[in-house]
């Protein structure tokens, strides 16, 4: 019995340290190792109930998968065949066998998994004790007490999965050599053989086709790439390991692969985005800022269609993504920014009361420019007030252009109040007929308006001209109130002129009261000739 403990020690001192360099080899990561120890019956001549007796055998192997199903087994080992004769003396024999076994997985119960196998080898054996049989055996017949002969192994065995690539098993077993010689002696020609029933354990990589979390991926590729062969779902995106890697190319221990923090099931399932790229349409705005924030299309470079991209209207221009014309004034952002180079997030740029699309669609003025002309009037005013042609300085072709007309109060669509009449001649009065006042007032009527506008045209369109404003009254009343009252109005008129943009330089007012009437004050309608306004030019 000793000798047997040690041939086993010395067998898994052999095969463990040979077993553990296999595993550290990538290549050979599929191979298992394991020891195997049988309690031997043996079947020959010997048939006697009490000539029975147990003996051993001790078997290294190594295993290789070359299925799911089936797997290949060499091995080899060292043993006993010993038990008693007919007159129960006892035989002894030592084996050295070698076999090749092919392993059939009958079912996979989770952890258990019974198997069948056949083989074939080659056995050592030296009879060491010839049995007392042999002594009176009548005639006596001879045998080979040394050699090798041809064994064929049968049997099944159910193993268990102890730990990771740690698997402990059971094996029952027939055994059949193509000899008779084992026990030492011959009678016919039936050939020898044993029973064995064992135990064993096996180490290493287990059955590496085997899925077992049913991810799509094996096991020991599961081990290769990091994942978690006992959770088909290795980083929780909802998506399995097997489709992340070989469908998707996504990262199986991230669940977010791209770095976006879109999820790679949202990104593929609901938002359909690609879970490689943190910005799927390449608009240089990520996926989630698309999706969370500016309520892009991340799949869609331009999502308004207005031919700018997402990321530039957002991080350039600050336009809205979503809307083709941000400040809706008719213009696309793209045209605003690109073809007009107005301000696509202020509908008038120019502030000159005119939609910039309008200027450029409807008016075909600059939207640019207040004033497209340059005739002294913006756009707005022309378009919206006095009706002229705010790309045509002068609107009605009389040669003054439409600012100086509506300034100096004639008509900008009416050229024939553009030419002035005949200056007066220096020291010549003219009676600025219309103009009135409140009674006993300098406060001018409402109803004077038409008559300052000519005398407004007047200084306007003569520069040059300087005048002396003049301010009659009747005889009514006394002569120093008179003269202080018509000053006062003379006053009123010339400040009523400075306020429309003409220099206070050019005039003097002077209030002569009822001096040089121009018709007797004899009468009201007399009375009401003498209180007046003269200009009188004095250069």
């Amino acid at each position: 019995m000793k000798k047997y403990v040690f041939h086993v020690l010395m067998l898994a001192f052999v095969l463990l340290p040979l077993g553990s360099s296999v595993k550290a080899q990538g290549f050979f990561e599929k191979l298992q190792y394991g020891l195997e120890h049988n309690f031997l019956l043996p079947g020959n001549e010997f048939q006697i109930s009490d000539g029975y007796e147990l003996s051993n055998i001790t078997r290294g192997f190594f295993r290789y998968p070359l299925s799911e199903k089936f797997k290949l087994e060499l091995g080899g080992g060292f043993g006993n065949y010993s038990g008693r004769d007919f007159t129960k003396a006892k035989y002894s024999t030592d084996l050295v066998p070698f076999d090749a076994r092919a392993l059939y997985k009958i079912a996979n119960w989770e952890n258990w998994q019974p198997i069948i196998y056949a083989g074939a080898g080659i056995l050592n054996y030296t009879v060491k004790q010839i049995p007392w049989a042999k002594q009176i055996q009548n005639p006596q017949k001879e045998i080979e007490t040394a050699g090798w002969i041809v064994w064929f192994p049968l049997g099944i065995s159910i193993d268990y999965k102890v730990a990771e690539e740690v698997t402990a098993g059971l094996t029952l077993g027939f055994n059949y050599t193509l000899s008779d010689d084992l026990n030492g002696y011959r009678q016919g020609d039936p050939k020898d053989i044993w029973y064995h029933a064992g135990i064993h354990l096996i180490f290493g990589g287990g059955d590496s086709n085997a899925d077992s979390d049913g991810d799509g991926l094996t096991n020991s590729f599961e081990k290769t790439i990091g994942t978690d062969p006992k959770n088909p779902d290795t980083d929780g995106d909802g998506l399995k390991d097997g489709e992340e890697h070989n469908t998707y190319k996504t990262d199986p221990l991230k669940a977010d692969t791209d770095g976006d923090t879109l999820g790679d099931y949202a990104e593929l399932k609901q938002y359909m985005t690609d879970p490689l790229s943190k910005d799927t349409d390449g608009d240089t705005l990520n996926d989630n800022v698309e999706i969370q924030k500016t309520m892009t299309d991340p799949k869609n470079t331009d999502t308004d269609g207005d031919k700018l991209k997402d990321g530039e209207e957002v991080n350039t221009h600050k336009t809205d993504p979503n809307k083709a014309d941000t400040d809706m004034d008719g213009l696309s952002d793209y045209d605003e920014l690109m073809t007009y180079k107005t301000n696509p997030l202020d509908a008038d740029s120019d502030k000159d009361g005119l939609k910039d699309g309008d200027e450029v669609k409807t008016h075909k003025t600059d939207p640019l420019k207040m004033d497209t002309d340059g005739d002294g009037l913006n756009d707005g005013a022309e378009v919206n007030t006095h009706k002229t042609n705010p790309t045509k300085a002068d609107t009605d072709n009389g040669t003054i252009n439409d600012g100086t007309e509506v300034k100096r109060g004639t008509n900008p669509l009416d050229k024939s109040d553009d030419v002035p009449k005949d200056q007066p001649k220096v020291d010549e009065a003219i009676v600025l007929e219309g103009i009135t006042f409140d009674y006993n007032s300098a406060n001018i009527k409402a109803e004077s308006e038409e008559t300052l506008k000519k005398a407004l045209r007047f200084m306007t369109e003569s520069p040059e001209i300087e005048v002396e404003i003049r301010g009659y009254t009747d005889s009514d009343g006394s002569r120093a109130a008179n003269l202080d009252l018509s000053q006062r109005r003379a006053e009123s008129v010339v400040k009523w002129l400075q306020d429309k943009g003409i220099d206070p330089k050019r005039m003097k007012a002077k209030g002569l009261g009822p001096d040089n009437p121009v018709a007797p004050n004899d009468t009201p309608a007399n009375k009401a000739k003498n209180r007046r306004i003269e200009f009188v030019r004095t250069k």
